[in-house]
């Protein structure tokens, strides 16, 4: 009984690969931390990356970090190479009253252009 309900299992899961082939793949965004431009704080545990003015990137971070929104600059580490695509892969690094802290990125996503404009527009 098990052995059929095994091949069973199977030939669903063969069956629906070129369905799941057929599947448009999201879009990998991918940015080198060394052509970070600007950054925008939106609370203490999210940042805004500017690339150029139609790239700009959302950092979740693992912690929250106190003194983000007071600091003129911050530093990003991309782990295992120059390219930052998903979360560990990079690191964000806040001088603060304490001295440098580091916080690991958990989440990367890439602003779509609506997001950027409303960002922009006065309120």
């Amino acid at each position: 009984m098990r052995v059929l309900t095994a091949a069973t299992a199977l030939c669903a899961v063969l069956l629906a690969a070129p369905a799941l082939a057929a599947e448009p793949k999201a879009d990998r965004a991918c940015f080198r931390a060394s052509d970070v431009s600007g950054f925008n704080v939106v609370d203490d545990q999210t940042v805004d990356v500017s690339i150029s003015p139609r790239n700009v990137y959302r950092l979740t971070l693992f912690a929250p970090s106190r003194d983000i929104d007071w600091t003129m600059q911050i530093g990003i580490e991309a782990r295992g190479g120059s390219w930052v695509c998903a979360g560990m892969d990079a690191t964000l690094i806040v001088p603060e009253a304490i001295g440098i802290q580091r916080y690991p990125v958990t989440k990367i996503r890439k602003l779509t252009l609506e997001e950027i404009q409303a960002k922009r527009k006065p309120r």
